[in-house]
Order: structure tokens, then C-alpha cells, then sequence
């Protein structure tokens, strides 16, 4: 099994998550899943696997959210899954699988619990937050 990420070029917690698998020692898949979202069945598969309700794993500040009504509570998980299917900007970034998991990487660091090699040394994240220090150690 290979590591993979659907990412988000555009997305500052994708590219940072992105940098951290490499850091590993790991080239992963990227897929850009706005160009080329995943199917209904790997999309269910994702969400399941990383532990997350359907609700959890939309980006529910995107205006399509709203305009299309899905923030009303009683909105069936299919319906939502429909939404980030036609809507791939629905699907919230980075879910990253690797042979350990699947992870909806929000933060970005939370791709350090699935990294088979999660000692990439010290990280820092574009925006200067520091998320392992020249020791090696987490700081989160």
C-alpha cells in the first residue's frame, strides 16, 4: 500500500501536510481531488476509515454549504455525500492514507500518527509555527 494524499495546492494545512509526508522519506499519490475527486465508494471509504462522521469531514464554510441548505441538522449523510461529490470543494483537506490509516490531516501535524517513519526531524509550518523543535520533539 502507498501513501496518498488528496490535496489542495492552494491550501496552506495540505502543502504543509504534503511536506511532512515528504520529510518522512516518502514520496506520496497526490491527487488533486478538486480536479479529480474520489468516488462515491472511496469517498464513504475515507470518511469511515479516518474515524469521522459525514459532517466532519465537509468544509462546511464553503458558501456552496449553505446555499445549497446542508448545514440544516436533520441532513442525511447521503445527501451530504451527494453535496461533496458534485461539490469536491466540500470535502475537507487534506485525508492522506497510508499503510498505518487514514487521516483527515486538520491540523496538518495529525499526519504524523499515520507516517511509518514519523521522526522527519525538525518542522516548522509556512505560517512560523513550530511543530517539532531541533531535537526531534513535538510540540504539539
Amino acid at each position: 500500500m502507498t501513501t496518498t494524499i488528496y490535496h489542495n495546492p492552494a491550501c496552506g494545512t495540505s502543502r504543509n501536510t504534503l511536506a511532512m509526508i515528504r520529510q518522512s522519506g516518502v514520496e506520496p499519490e497526490v491527487i488533486l481531488y478538486l480536479e479529480n475527486p474520489p468516488d462515491r465508494a472511496t469517498l464513504v471509504d475515507l470518511i469511515s476509515r479516518s474515524g469521522l462522521g459525514v459532517r466532519q469531514a465537509m468544509r462546511t464554510k464553503e458558501p456552496v454549504f449553505a446555499e445549497l441548505g446542508l448545514d440544516a441538522p436533520e441532513t442525511l449523510d447521503e445527501r451530504l455525500i451527494d453535496a461533496m461529490l458534485a461539490h469536491p470543494i466540500l470535502i475537507n483537506r487534506p485525508f492522506v492514507t497510508t499503510p498505518k490509516g487514514v487521516r483527515q490531516c486538520r491540523p496538518s501535524e495529525l499526519v504524523l500518527d499515520i507516517l511509518e517513519n514519523p521522526d522527519i526531524g525538525p518542522f516548522t509550518k509556512e505560517d512560523g509555527e513550530v511543530i517539532i523543535d531541533e531535537n526531534g520533539q513535538r510540540i504539539v
